[in-house]
This record gives structure tokens, C-alpha cells and sequence, in this order.
């Protein structure tokens, strides 16, 4: 049953590493032109939604991944910002 259960989890999860292997400033295809890194926050939004839904499930880490991602902005202090 709990497979059945963390099947839409693992699909957004592969959705935000596809996201990373291929459009991500931070993680993909254009990494070589940030050489310094692109995002100011550790982890990068990408990650921190992965981790987020990994630790919390579809909803909760979905909705905390959407937080930081309305966090990420160009007024936005640098930071290590870990999952709650």
C-alpha cells in the first residue's frame, strides 16, 4: 500500500532531477557558465524541493518547496536554509 502511495511523490521527485540534469542553472547543462554557482541559498530551490518532498511527502514538501522558491529573489539575503 505504501508504494501505491509514494508513486505521485517519486514522479515529482523525477520531475525536479530531470529539471536539474537538464534546465538548472545550478545543476545541468548550463553549470559551465556559473562557474561560482547561480543561486545565493544552500541548498540551490531545486534541491531543497527534492529533499523537501523525499523528507515530507507530495503535499508538505511540495508547499515548502514553493515557499522557497517564492523566497528566491533577487532582494533575498544569502543563506543555508535546511529543511524544517
Amino acid at each position: 500500500m505504501n508504494f501505491i502511495l509514494s508513486i505521485p511523490k517519486n514522479i515529482a521527485i523525477a520531475i525536479v532531477t530531470l529539471y536539474q540534469k537538464t534546465l538548472s542553472p545550478d545543476h545541468g547543462l548550463f553549470k559551465s557558465l556559473y562557474p561560482y554557482g547561480y543561486c545565493k541559498h544552500y541548498p540551490t530551490c531545486s534541491e531543497y524541493t527534492k529533499q523537501a518532498l523525499d523528507k515530507h511527502g507530495l503535499v508538505k514538501g511540495g508547499f515548502y518547496g514553493a515557499l522557497r522558491i517564492l523566497r528566491c529573489n533577487p532582494w533575498a539575503e544569502s543563506k543555508v536554509d535546511p529543511i524544517p
